[in-house]
């Protein structure tokens, strides 16, 4: 009875506070764009922003000609000095481009806010990778078709025109009478959180929750409302509630108006009233947990830990910001309280302790670090709260080609969610494939082919042996890690969904890897990760990357490989093999058999691919793996200095 009264309680608790947030949620935008509204002014001049990259955008020659904007005006808007004219920019610099944005009409009942821009198609070029590559983002694919109905985007002509419509927003008449003079344009990161971004350019945190709500997806546009351009490079400290606090160093310029005091005082009212209700919640949720848990007899004590661990920074929410916070951290402790008997709960101390503060030298890839806690050795990945998901799936599958979650940690001060993996000693397949290795050591063709049959397996496991069905979505060379054997083990399930058949518009993934169907259609199947898969055989055979700095993917050469009769087909073969293979001599038959796999893998039809069970049965059959081959039997060749 008691633990019905506290489900009733917690729904009509939830409802409430469902009912006062609404204030902070919104859709998801379209793909294909922003809709004008009728209260703002257009046309108007605003910001994009924009990060140089290797290897072609390092030059400001380079992307002052794709804006077709002169150079001093993009570096006048973005703080560099006159230097940086003529000399490389550094992927550490930060780029505001100037932009006019208007209100276009795409149809009679439909008007997209975006800055019109025109681009040449080189060889190579999709709509798809100018948009995520050359625009990093700041447009998709989808509005690019809308843009341009007359043209064919699985046919570009080279030297054709092609408008890319770059998404922005003009701000309303009530924004600027705030102080508000334009949005920035700002493409979301997968280590971003909402506050940390407008911290970074100082912008008010309750004016970037009212604009672009809560729930922000990995490369979606957000807008942030801006008096003036800041300069992230300087640290400032940024008052909080009319004091400064002290200990908290963040960049950007304050960005503060007399006229918004009230607007700010409503935010804050309505900010302290979610967070009260929060707090109510918190102690609702985990006196429910607490009772279930006093059931479990001799477990009580374990749990109780895990509970207090778990929910060990409870804190007040008194302003818009936090209230948002706790709402998202009531969500993860609802969401991932079944985790908690399963995976040894981590307290943050010890995760931050492990790492040195998540210091650069503990750094593996991306957002993994390398960290010991009671002596052990673990991987740590960093995340936003979002990693209901990645538990979620982790939890069903258990193979020992894929790596193994140990456990994770929850830090609620800052928004992130820790993920703590078994440590994989030899690191990715990409690295030993395409990295500088100082030991010049490289895969022998045996250990590539076991390596490509464990991976099968793990594919073959996550879609045969689970329900619903798992699909990785982003199977590649750097997500396969290899550990003290040089056994194969299958990584980051970040993108992972269970579930197939089922049509996305939120295109994610690896350029190279992507398989047609999912970037033209949306379309998620097992069949995208034997597409990928397929992909890294051609890695394993050629020593190439999935994709060169040309922007040109690795499986388009297959048909020029394959083309000839039987004795050409292994003349080409052989110059587009690894060099390393060629020297040991071995029979050129193991590597068609195995080129003949990826091809079937790669068919653009994915109704015509194969299983992952066809596939592990093909390659196991083999003679390569059989002969003088034990289960220890895996090596590196050395290489002698070039």
């Amino acid at each position: 009875m008691i633990i019905k009264q506290h489900h009733n309680m917690l729904f009509l608790l939830l409802l409430l506070l469902s009912l006062l947030s609404l204030h902070y949620v919104h859709a998801q935008p379209a793909t294909k764009g922003y809709n004008c509204t009728t209260t703002t002014t257009f046309p108007c001049t605003t910001y994009l922003y924009y990060r140089p990259t290797p290897p072609n955008f390092l030059d400001l020659a380079n992307i002052s000609d794709m804006f077709n904007i002169g150079r001093p005006t993009i570096a006048q808007s973005s703080n560099l000095t006159s230097l940086s004219l003529s000399t490389p920019l550094s992927p550490d610099n930060s780029l505001f481009i100037p932009i006019s944005c208007s209100c276009n009409t795409i149809s009679n009942s439909t008007s997209y806010s975006y800055s019109n821009f025109t681009y040449k198609i080189k060889s190579g070029d999709t709509y798809y990778l100018i948009s995520t590559r050359n625009f990093q983002n700041l447009t998709t694919y989808q509005a690019v078709e809308v843009v341009n109905p007359t043209l064919i985007a699985e046919d570009l002509t080279i030297g054709v025109d092609v408008i890319f419509p770059l998404f922005c927003k003009c701000p309303t008449e009530a924004q600027l009478r705030n102080g508000v003079r334009f949005l920035v344009t700002y493409v979301f990161q997968p280590n971003d959180n909402l506050s940390s971004v407008a911290q970074k350019f100082g912008a008010d945190l309750g004016d970037v929750l009212s604009i672009n709500g809560v729930n922000i997806s990995d490369y979606e546009t957000i807008f942030l409302p801006m008096s003036r351009l800041p300069n992230i490079f300087q640290p400032i400290v940024v008052p909080t509630n009319g004091s400064t606090n002290s200990g908290q160093n963040t960049t950007g310029v304050l960005n503060s108006s007399p006229n918004s005091d009230s607007r700010k005082r409503a935010v804050i009212g309505l900010g302290v009233g979610v967070g009260v209700l929060g707090v109510v919640l918190v102690g609702v949720v985990l006196a429910g947990v607490l009772c279930v848990c006093c059931r479990g007899g001799g477990r009580e004590r374990e749990r109780d830990e895990k509970v207090r661990r778990f929910d060990g920074g409870k804190r007040e929410f008194s302003s818009a910001a936090a209230a948002a916070a706790a709402k998202e951290k009531m969500s993860l402790m609802a969401d991932v309280s079944d985790c908690l008997d399963k995976y040894r709960v981590f307290g943050i101390e010890e995760v931050k302790g492990a790492t040195g503060g998540f210091d650069s030298s503990c750094l593996i890839h991306g957002s993994v670090f390398k960290g010991f806690i009671g002596g052990e050795c673990y991987a740590i990945k960093r995340m936003k709260w979002n990693a209901y998901e990645e538990l979620k799936i982790l939890q069903k599958v258990n193979h020992g080609n894929l790596v193994k979650l140990e456990g994770f940690s929850v830090d609620p001060d800052d928004g992130n969610c820790y993920l703590v993996y078994e440590y994989v000693e030899n690191g990715s397949l990409d690295a030993w494939l395409h990295g500088d290795r100082p030991s010049k050591k490289k895969l022998d063709w045996k250990t590539r082919l076991r390596i490509a049959i464990d991976v099968a397996n793990a594919l073959q496991y996550i879609h045969e042996h689970t329900r619903p069905t798992v699909v990785h979505k982003d199977v590649k060379s750097s997500n396969i890690l290899l550990d003290g054997n040089m056994r194969a083990k299958l990584a980051n399930f970040g993108l992972a969904r269970s579930g197939c058949n089922a049509i996305t518009m939120h295109i994610v993934g690896t350029q190279g890897y992507i398989a047609p169907e999912y970037l033209i259609d949306g379309v998620v199947t097992t069949k995208m990760d034997v597409f990928a898969f397929g992909v890294v055989l051609l890695e394993l055979i050629s020593g190439r990357e999935a994709i060169d700095e040309e922007g040109r993917v690795l499986w388009s050469d297959i048909d020029i490989v394959l083309n000839g009769t039987d004795g050409e087909k292994n003349e080409k073969v052989k110059g587009w093999m690894d060099e390393t293979l060629l020297q040991e001599g071995l029979t050129i038959d193991g590597v068609m058999n195995v080129m003949a796999v990826a091809l079937s893998c790669l068919q653009k039809d994915p109704s015509r691919r194969p299983n992952m069970v066809e596939v592990v049965y093909t390659l196991c059959k083999t003679n390569d793996l059989h002969s003088d081959f034990s289960e220890d039997g895996f090596s590196v060749t050395t290489v002698s200095a070039r």
